[in-house]
Formats: structure tokens, sequence, C-alpha cells
């Protein structure tokens, strides 16, 4: 399909708002929560990463497409994304090094989405509104019908999303004869966190997300890892449970995004849902522990009570968001333990913080 024979396509926002396009990906019906996410490049990274199950990616790039799907450039074994909404949806693509154009990834996945639409329009009415559900279809263009469709989607507040792109069966990843070994609780998590383990000599072996301390634990690793992945932290108490566990048993532990909600859940710190989130590759955090800032790479719906941090006396803060003040990063005091709110591992993204993996490693030291 090209951009000149596209067929209609409309999207439709739970408070009404009605945006008219053309049919990008396959001619279907999708709805999920909508969001955004600000970076210039990584699309298919985006795509790929199971942290935005279940929700429609809005990119604020005007090109989306244009570099082409090269089929290593993954997070995960396929598109995690609900949908897309974007501008241009450029079909022909320009690097010679590309397996196939978009729009045969979207069809091979099928993955529906909309184009031509007017993002910066749309972006600015969820920066004002805050996140909701929406719906989008090429295969009926009755506003009052996918109104009612839409009406039925579950908010993503007290979702748990992790366990259903978890791996189903343990697997193992790096060199076996490596110095450490890490296991790692699957929540969704992304293939770059694993190559950035696998670089620093870790053998790394990775679970299902409701296994148990026990079974982890018969790996005997040296560390253990919380990953990033989907949904509302506080509906998963088996992972919280896990956490805890973990802690109690004076055991290395580094988490990412949702592992650091986990981590802060875990110290009777809660959770809240985000007005609309943190997701770009551009967001500015500081470590007020060296005192140095950082550029990261974000995507998060859900955050830490800034307040909760600020008087527990579990944890001590480690980075701040110098956008708007939220906490990016813990440390539990008298514990090896510590997590982050963005990801290190930036793919797409700036590697200013992959000296995290390293502190990590040195916490496998001690």
């Amino acid at each position: 399909m090209t951009a000149q024979t596209a067929l209609p396509a409309i999207l439709v926002l739970a408070d009404g708002t009605v945006y008219h396009g053309k049919a990008a990906g396959k001619i279907g019906t999708t709805t999920g929560e909508i969001c955004f996410n600000t970076g210039m490049t990584g699309y298919q990274e985006i795509f790929t990463d199971p942290s935005y199950f279940g929700q429609l990616m809005v990119t604020t790039n005007a090109h989306i497409g244009n570099y082409g799907i090269k089929n290593d450039e993954i997070e995960s074994d396929s598109i995690k994304i609900a949908g897309l909404v974007c501008k241009n949806f450029s079909v022909p693509y320009s690097r010679k090094e590309a397996d196939q154009s978009i729009q045969e990834y979207f069809e091979g996945d099928q993955i529906v989405g909309i184009s031509d639409v007017d993002t910066r329009s749309l972006v600015r009415h969820i920066r004002s509104k805050g996140a909701m559900n929406a719906i989008i279809s090429s295969e009926t263009l009755d506003i009052d019908a996918l109104k009612k469709k839409l009406a039925e989607v579950p908010s993503m507040d007290g979702l748990e999303l992790s366990s259903q792109v978890s791996t189903k069966t343990p697997y193992f990843v790096g060199n076996e004869k490596a110095s450490y070994r890490v296991a790692v609780l699957d929540l969704g998590v992304k293939k770059n966190i694993l190559r950035n383990f696998d670089s620093r000599d870790i053998y790394a072996k990775v679970f299902p997300a409701k296994t148990t301390f026990e079974e982890m634990e018969s790996f005997k690793p040296h560390g253990y890892f919380i990953s990033n992945g989907p949904g509302d932290p506080s509906a998963m108490p088996y992972a919280i449970a896990t956490v805890k566990t973990i802690l109690a048993a004076d055991k290395p532990l580094f988490g990412i995004c949702l592992g650091h909600q986990l981590l802060a859940l875990a110290n009777d710190i809660r959770t809240v849902k985000m007005f609309n989130g943190h997701r770009g590759l551009n967001h500015p955090v500081k470590n007020i522990i060296i005192d140095h800032c950082e550029v990261t790479s974000q995507n998060h719906g859900f955050g830490v009570v800034p307040e909760d941090v600020r008087s527990s006396d579990k944890v001590e803060i480690t980075h701040i968001n110098l956008n708007d003040q939220s906490i990016e990063g813990i440390r539990v005091k008298g514990k090896k333990a510590f997590s982050v709110q963005y990801h290190p591992e930036s793919s797409p993204g700036p590697h200013d913080s992959r000296y995290l993996f390293d502190d990590f490693i040195q916490l496998m030291n001690v």
C-alpha cells in the first residue's frame, strides 16, 4: 500500500476527540492507551519494546519508516505496540541494508496504524488532557460504533501485563564460563539490556515473570536483575513479593523502569499513574550522588510517589529528573540494591547512563 492508494482511517480518543487520516499497516481496528514518544530515531526499537504492550504509539518525528526495517534491530521478537499514529508513514526507504518496508513489517505482525495525522495537534491535546484510551480503525468510519467499542477497553491503571509478554520458559544469554551469573526476572526485558550484560562478562539466565526466588537461586547467581515491562506495578503482588525475598536474602539487585517501581513498592513506597509519562531519548537526569548530569532514554507511564521516597527511612534518592523533579533513581539503605526509572541500555538513545551496568558488577564484587 502506498500513500496515494491508502484507505481512509480514523482515530477516536476517549474524550470524544476525532482525527482523520490514512490507513497504515494492516486494515483493521485496534485499541489501547495513547501515548507519544519524542525520539528522532529508533522507531523499530520502540515498536518492539515490550514496555509499550497495549499502547497506541504517537511518534512526534515527522517521518516514520524512511530508513526501512532491519530484522536484527529489535528489542523483542515481535512488534509490541497496539497501533501506530504518525504524520508520514514512509513506505519507500533509503537504507540499502534494510530488509523490508515498514508496510510489509506491519502487515506481517498484523499491526494497524493511521498516518497523515496532525501529530503536533494530537500531542498538545494529550499533554493538556493526559493519557487516555483511544481506538484506530481503517475498516469502519462509524464514530458512534467506534466510541461504543472504545468504552469497553480497560484503563491501564490496575492492569497486570508483564506476564503476557514475559518468556514462557527460562533461557540463557552469554558465555557459560563468564565471570558473573545474573538471574533476570523477565517482566518484558529488552534485548539490549541482555546484550549489555553479555558484553560485561555476564552469563544471564532469563526467568518467566512469576518465577520464585527459590527457583532463580538454584542458578546460583551473583546478582538479580528486575526488568522493565508494561502495565501497573501495583497490580503485580507476585513480583513485589519476589523483590522482597531477594532483599531479605541480601543479594545484589538492579532494577530498570518497572523494576525500579517494584523495588520502591517492596520498600513501602507507593507508585502512581502519571498524567502523561516520560517517553523519549532526551530526558535530562541528575545523579545527585556524584553531581553529574546525563541525557537519558525513557519509557514509563507510572512513577514512584516523590513524597514517599523523601520520607522513607529505607531508601535514598540517587537520581532526579531535571524537567519535573520526579524520582529517577533510588538505592536501598543497608542493602546491595539500586534502581533507575530510565533505560541505561539506551536502545535507542544516548549512552550516558551505561555506567550503571558497571555499578551493578561492582556490587556483585562486594
